[in-house]
C-alpha cells in the first residue's frame, strides 16, 4: 500500500524501494493478522493463527519450540528489542520465556533519547541502541552469533517523530510516520555497514501486518499483503520471487 517498490505514488519509502533492488524479495507474502501480537506469533513461533488471543498473550506460553530457541542452541545471542515497555501485550514475559533476552525502553539512557510518544522511543534511537547492543555482544564474545528481533514502534498513531528527519511535518498522519520510519531503517542499515559483523549478517525486513483491514464481511486478502526482504549482499543474491 506504501512502498513505491509496488507501484505507489508519493515517495514515501525511499530506503525500502532502494533495498527492493538489493535484497531476495518475497513479493506475494501475506500477514497472519491485523494486530501485531499475530505478527510475532507467527514470526517467533511460525504458527497459523489460533483462535481466540495470540499465544502471545496466553497463559502457560513458555518453553516453546521458537526461532530464538532454535538459534539459541545453535549458540546464538538471542535479542527482542522494542522502543515502547515490553510489558504491553505481555511481550517481555513472552520472549523471556522463550530463550530471548529482552531489551526496551528501560534500557535505553535519557540521553540518547531526543523523541518519544507514548509507544515508546523513536525509531532511530531503538535502532542505535540496538548496533550498541550486538556491538557489546560481539565485543565479550567475538565467535558468537547474534539475532535480533527489533519491532519498529513510530508508525503508530498519533505518527509524531523528531523534526527535521523528512519532508513531511510531524504529527501530520500516516503517510509521515510510514516515511520516517523508511528513513529509521535507512539510518540502521547504514551504522551496520560500518560494523565489521556487517558482511555476515543476514537483515529480513517484514511487516506484521497493514494499515486497515477492517469494515468488510469477507477477508480482503489485499490489504494483508506484506513485503519480506532478505537482505545480505555478500551472500544473498538480489531476486523477486512473485
Amino acid at each position: 500500500e506504501f512502498l513505491g517498490a509496488y507501484g505507489a505514488a508519493g515517495n514515501r519509502t525511499p530506503n525500502l524501494d532502494a533495498l527492493a533492488k538489493e535484497s531476495l524479495w518475497f513479493a506475494n507474502a501475506f500477514a497472519t493478522g491485523n494486530r501485531t501480537v499475530r505478527g510475532l506469533e507467527a514470526l517467533s513461533l511460525s504458527l497459523p493463527p489460533t483462535p481466540g488471543q495470540s499465544i502471545v498473550r496466553r497463559p502457560n506460553n513458555d518453553f516453546l519450540f521458537s526461532l530464538g530457541s532454535v538459534l539459541e542452541d545453535k549458540g546464538y545471542a538471542v535479542l527482542f528489542a522494542y522502543g515502547g515497555y515490553g510489558y504491553f501485550d505481555n511481550m517481555n514475559a513472552f520472549f523471556e520465556a522463550n530463550d530471548y533476552r529482552s531489551i526496551d525502553r528501560r534500557n535505553i539512557p535519557s540521553q540518547d533519547i531526543e523523541f518519544e510518544n507514548i509507544w515508546g522511543v523513536a525509531d532511530e534511537h531503538l535502532f542505535a541502541h540496538v548496533l550498541k547492543e550486538i556491538d557489546r555482544e560481539k565485543a565479550a564474545h567475538p565467535e558468537r552469533p547474534v539475532f535480533t528481533h527489533i519491532m519498529t514502534t513510530s508508525n503508530h498513531r498519533p505518527y509524531t517523530y523528531a523534526p527535521g528527519r523528512i519532508d513531511i511535518p510531524s504529527g501530520s498522519g500516516r503517510d509521515g510516520a510510514v516515511k520516517y520510519t523508511d528513513y529509521a531503517l535507512g539510518r540502521l542499515l547504514e551504522g551496520a555497514r560500518s560494523r565489521a559483523w556487517f558482511k555476515d549478517t543476514l537483515f529480513v525486513i517484514t511487516a506484521d501486518h497493514g494499515a486497515s483491514a477492517r469494515g468488510t464481511s469477507r477477508i480482503p486478502v489485499d490489504k494483508y499483503r506484506i513485503p519480506v526482504f532478505f537482505y545480505a549482499p555478500a551472500h544473498v543474491a538480489p531476486r523477486r520471487v512473485d
